[in-house]
């Protein structure tokens, strides 16, 4: 799970703390999840990173149960390949020479990541950086501020590039010249924008190598050259499916891909840097992993019929829900042939004592009533209506299907080493699969598609620094230029304007839109009541809408 849209709406309903008496069959079905859970998040996998040899080896597990269950690939084949780009990298080719020094990457300096690719020559001054094509700017005001922990280095480097590119530097070198006590490395999942200029850093170290003799008052020969990569990665969903010849299908989810060793900087542990950790995502996901393992066994062996089946397990959801959005987009997913997706993430921590139990998407369907009402004697449910959460029912419920998302909770051990099998309460979860199947068994039994609603986005993600919102839901894994619609909120300015999903924002008011990071600090230079304008690209084209901020 990624956990990041803010909190969830608490709802509680039922009181049954009482402990509940396990049947034979949950009791089996514990010990089989025990099994998958073990393995999963085993160190062999080492966290199923997306991409890795983790996940590949999670994939064949998982292959391996569907063959044994004698249920079916989707469309003839279990995998379904992915590529997106992730994250940056340096090539082999970053170079910079000062006055004939040669300085090393990494040691001495590095390329920022949001550097443009490009070489440049030329003489520079460090005091009078107006002069010649490649600036020197020192990076710290003074002494104090190089020793701030807190200092945002990141922003601060790329503001002062900006700076320099607008000031007309066709380089930039940023240098300490008092060694800053936090040393900056290359961010590997920096989400700045990338500028149209080389920018380097150049380390305290090297700076001092560099000015041993006094600084060069006749100025610095500088050669620069910086080649910063966006990385393709591959991940793999998995998809098998009951085919009842029926006309709507209901979908059944979760994630199995995990965080390695935290490569990816979405660990919680404190020294995920330095302590070479695995990351077994026991809760997070093998637990969903192995409740849809036996949800599937269990539709095959009920002989469920008036729907049919679909049986996903996605990869990329911790990066940015790229496996569900991947398989939602080119599988050009038809809404009004899917009856509902229910997803189930993290559901491996139930409390005993309180038996709580989170209930999302609840507000898609005015039909989820009765699956309230199904579990609220078992469970002490926490409501949560949105469509829009911390995992991939996300990606259906953007694209206009009914949706119900099952999680036991987050804890202490979450996005850290310490979620391994052995925390998992296996009669718990248990628990939880056999309300997963009393849902799909009502909702066979009336055989009826459930009623699409939409929902009101509880995706705060805390205070927001805008005074006004637009009303879209980004898509976080388009890496072109622009930002594009995944979703529009009803009676919101976008939607009024009239902006779709999968329209390309290029343009909001003056501001030129080249990614994310542009796209809010246009949107922050608005108060309620503007008007302005918006531009996007659909289907190639540019169209220009006039847009009014809510007062």
């Amino acid at each position: 799970m990624k956990i990041g849209f803010g909190l969830l709406p608490v709802v509680f309903l039922g009181m049954s703390l009482q402990g509940v008496a396990q049947s034979k069959a949950e009791r089996k079905m514990a010990k089989q999840i025990k099994e998958d859970i073990t393995y999963l998040a085993s160190d062999q996998l080492e966290g199923r990173r997306t991409g890795t040899q983790g996940e590949k080896l999670a994939a064949e597990y998982i292959e391996n149960r569907y063959k044994k269950l004698k249920i079916q690939p989707y469309k003839g084949q279990l995998r379904y390949p992915f590529q997106f780009i992730y994250g940056r990298e340096m090539l082999a080719s970053n170079k910079l020479a000062l006055n004939n020094t040669s300085f090393k990457t990494e040691e001495d300096y590095f390329p920022l990541p949001f550097s443009g690719t490009g070489h440049v020559k030329g003489e520079v001054l460090p005091d009078v950086t107006e002069q010649g094509n490649v600036w020197m700017v020192p990076m710290f005001a003074d002494a104090d501020q190089a020793k701030d922990p807190h200092f945002e280095f990141e922003k601060a480097a790329y503001k002062a590039a900006k700076d320099a590119e607008k000031g007309g530097a066709t380089g930039v070198i940023l240098f300490d010249s008092y060694g800053t006590k936090f040393e900056p490395t290359f961010n590997t999942q920096s989400d700045m924008e990338p500028m149209n200029i080389p920018v380097a850093y150049l380390k305290h170290s090297a700076y001092k190598k560099l000015t041993a003799g006094g600084e060069n008052k006749s100025g610095y020969q500088v050669d620069l050259n910086t080649a910063i990569n966006k990385p393709q990665r591959t991940g793999t969903n998995l998809a098998a499916y009951i085919d009842n010849g029926a006309k709507y299908t209901v979908i059944i989810g979760a994630h199995y891909d995990h965080l390695g060793f935290g490569e990816d900087g979405n660990s919680l542990f404190a020294n995920a840097k330095k302590e070479h950790q695995i990351h077994h995502g026991a809760d997070d996901n093998a637990s969903g992993t192995a409740a849809l393992m036996e949800v599937a066994k269990w539709v095959k062996t009920k002989n469920l019929k008036n729907f049919n089946y679909l049986f996903l397990h996605f990869s990329g959801e911790e990066l940015g829900l790229y496996g569900s959005k991947a398989f939602v987009k080119e599988q050009k997913l038809d809404s009004t042939k899917i009856a509902y997706m229910l997803n189930m993430d993290m559901v491996g921590r139930l409390n005993d004592s309180t038996n709580s139990l989170t209930l999302g998407g609840v507000g898609t369907s005015p039909q989820w009533s009765t699956v309230v009402e199904m579990g609220k004697e078992e469970f002490k449910l926490t409501i949560d209506s949105s469509g829009i959460g911390p995992s991939d029912h996300t990606s259906f419920y953007n694209a206009g299907v009914p949706v119900l998302f099952l999680f036991t909770g987050t804890h202490k051990d979450y996005h850290k080493p310490t979620d391994r099998a052995d925390l998992i309460n296996y009669p718990g979860e248990a628990r939880v699969v056999s309300y997963a199947e009393r849902i799909l068994e009502n909702f066979d039994e009336k055989g009826v598609k459930p009623k699409y609603t939409i929902t009101k986005s509880n995706m705060t993600g805390g205070k927001s620094k805008f005074k006004v919102t637009l009303g879209i839901m980004p898509d976080y894994t388009y890496q072109e230029k622009g930002v594009k619609v995944d979703g529009v909120s009803d009676n919101k300015p976008a939607a009024k304007a009239g902006v779709q999903a999968g329209d390309i924002i290029i343009q909001l008011g003056d501001v030129k839109v080249q990614g994310m990071q542009t796209y809010m600090e246009a949107l922050g230079s608005f108060a309620p009541g503007d008007v302005t304008k918006v531009i996007v690209l659909r289907n190639g084209k540019e169209v220009s809408m006039p847009l009014e901020f809510k007062k």
